[in-house]
């Protein structure tokens, strides 16, 4: 054991085998001390809950995890320097690369499988899953295509994308007027169109902007409804506005597909007969641009989930058939008392939400949510929903013919929920949520607690990953988002991210991160997730695989992520050691690349990280 008289100690690791546990040894000047880092207790399922169980020897010097920087312990590799055995070769599953047909596989929206189920409100294209006790859920790895390339990098991704990673020209043809692609040779070329703005979304959101705040920071998180490929949200993030776009995979062929390559949020997502999987009171802005939501029926149910995910005084923005009917009707091919019918129905239950009509100029309609519900209690009591504590539930939850109330103020200019700051403040201001105390388990000193934990944890990560800075990263998930203090961390660099709360778990705080103005979802992980294959360059994920270890077999959590990850693309895990062990076990027959380091503080920390890249491999082309 080398000497040292002073300064930061000299660590050392031993793996005991037989009892499962990591000793840390040390010396600093006199001073030998015993640590266990890596214990188990509860019959070896869960880590130790911290790291405070050590024995010096001979001195007074103090050893406690918080004297250990993260910058006097160099990361190591965890199997040589644990002389851990992670794996043992004959139990090893290699996982086999899935057939060809299964390249653009999507498992909960698979077109095949939603066929069996009812066309009434488009429910054959809502979350349909595979069986997993049935064996209807695949466990091979899906396939790149061939010649499958990294994509572009934003903002030069925001115009172009590699055909061959997206073989699809039915959108070229089918919307060819109206700009929304264009394939130029190897490549596909967005223009920024739209079926409403074939000249260009920025020319259309400019139009916006004259009628909506869209530059003084009030407006920071939007949902476009019926995307397309999402050019609005691609070029509302100049403004500093991040767009939740949402399609059905339907026969517009890989539209959702087709903004993810660009480096522009979305998911597959459909207004059927089932809430949409965000929390109330999450959005600043809603949009519709010919989206082809049939807002007038259901006794206005698709307006009032709408509302639902709507801000106090957030805004509605349509554009399209019935707005300007008058002028359009012929080329809509419908007939002018249809399409008055239509607006007078969006109109009545417009007014019954109480949302004021702000105005009706040229192709744009705009419609205000209110501050508070406390004229609309007055006026409309019969048609507010009776229970308060479901707003937010929303993981197949089915949707509600009544207004989700918001909550109770005691004047009518007060903001109910809590007032946000503008936009960049918000990201670091205290939510409401917290604020006012709704969400108890979380206090003001959490929040600020967690943010600086973050704050260290992105820059020791950029340590481990030489990626991180250089912009190599622009589709980002954090898959189990608590606060969203990842997002937070990463604003400086050129990425977004999908903050993902697990479904029914408590606390819930996709809210909060709404607050924060960043976006998210819900998501249940012993299912798929709604995206298409190879759509992520970065994912996170913090004590998930502890979290549904006794819920479901993790090994298809991990497919699910290799399938959603793009080639060369990382993981980065934190959880104890019996959970990444697990996790490397598995992820050694996935054609990863895998290595344990310790945590950010040192090694006294029983919680580790796992860094994995998903090596880069195709399909092999058909043969003739």
């Amino acid at each position: 054991m080398a000497k040292d008289h002073g300064g930061s100690p000299k660590l050392y690791q031993l793996e005991s085998k037989r009892k499962r546990v990591t000793w840390i040894v040390g010396v600093s000047g006199l001073c030998i001390f015993f640590y266990v880092v890596g214990g188990w207790q509860n019959n070896g399922r869960r880590p130790t809950p911290s790291a405070e169980v050590y024995t010096r020897v001979g001195c007074d010097h103090d050893m406690s995890s918080s004297s250990i920087s993260s910058s006097s312990v160099v990361p190591m590799d965890f199997e040589s320097h644990h002389q851990l055995v992670v794996n043992n070769t004959k139990s090893l599953e290699n996982f086999s690369p899935c057939e060809m047909l299964y390249s653009e596989y999507t498992p909960c929206q698979e077109p095949q499988r939603g066929r069996k189920f009812d066309r009434n409100m488009l429910k054959y294209r809502e979350r349909h899953c595979p069986n997993k006790e049935e064996k209807e859920a695949l466990r091979c790895l899906i396939p790149a295509p061939p010649n499958y390339k990294i994509p572009f990098k934003w903002p030069q991704s925001r115009d172009y994308a590699w055909f061959a990673n997206i073989p699809h020209k039915e959108l070229s043809i089918e919307k060819a007027v109206q700009n929304w692609v264009q394939v130029e040779g190897d490549r596909l070329r967005f223009p920024g169109g739209g079926t409403m703005f074939p000249h260009g979304a920025d020319a259309y959101i400019d139009d916006i902007s004259e009628l909506v705040p869209l530059t003084s920071g009030t407006i920071r998180t939007a949902i476009d409804t019926g995307c397309g490929v999402a050019s609005w949200g691609a070029y509302l993030l100049k403004r500093d506005i991040i767009a939740m776009s949402f399609a059905p995979r339907d026969t517009h062929e890989a539209q959702v597909w087709f903004a993810l390559e660009r480096g522009v949020p979305a998911m597959i997502g459909v207004m059927g007969s089932q809430r949409l999987p965000y929390p109330a009171r999450a959005f600043d802005m809603a949009h519709c641009s010919r989206c082809l939501i049939p807002w007038s029926k259901y006794d206005g149910l698709y307006l009032i989930e709408v509302d639902r995910v709507l801000r106090p005084g957030g805004y509605w923005v349509l554009s399209g058939p019935p707005i300007r009917w008058k002028t359009y009707w012929r080329g809509w091919e419908r007939s002018q008392e249809d399409l008055k019918k239509e607006q007078d129905s969006i109109e009545e239950t417009a007014r019954q939400l109480c949302w004021k009509k702000v105005i009706e100029k040229g192709d744009l309609s705009v419609w205000q949510k209110p501050l508070n519900h406390n004229k609309c209690i007055k006026n409309k009591s019969p048609f507010i929903c009776k229970a308060r504590n479901k707003a937010d539930a929303a993981w197949y939850q089915d949707m509600e013919a009544c207004i989700t109330p918001l909550p109770e103020v005691t004047n009518s200019d007060e903001v109910a929920g809590g007032a946000l700051e503008k936009w960049p403040e918000r990201a670091f201001a205290i939510p409401p949520r917290i604020s006012t105390g709704s969400i108890p388990s979380i206090t003001v000193e959490k929040f600020k607690e967690d943010n600086q934990v973050w704050s260290e944890r992105v820059s020791y990560y950029k340590r481990l990953i030489g990626l991180l800075p250089q912009g190599r990263y622009r589709n980002v998930m954090d898959a189990n988002a608590y606060l969203g203090g990842f997002a937070a961390a990463l604003l400086k660099y050129p990425v977004w991210v999908m903050n993902v709360v697990p479904a029914k778990n408590e606390p819930d705080t996709l809210g909060i991160i709404y607050e924060r103005g960043f976006i998210g979802t819900y998501n249940d992980w012993c299912e798929a997730f709604s995206t298409y294959p190879r759509t992520y360059d970065l994912i996170h994920a913090g004590g998930l695989i502890s979290l549904y270890q006794d819920r479901c077999d993790i090994t298809y959590i991990l497919l699910e992520m290799d399938r959603i990850l793009r080639p060369e693309g990382t993981i980065i895990f934190r959880d104890g050691v019996e959970a990444l062990v697990k996790i490397k076990s598995i992820a050694d027959g996935m054609r990863w690349q895998c290595r344990i380091v310790d945590h950010e503080s040192g090694p006294f920390n029983p919680e580790k990280i796992l860094i994995a890249v998903k090596t880069y491999w195709t399909g092999e082309p058909k043969r003739e």
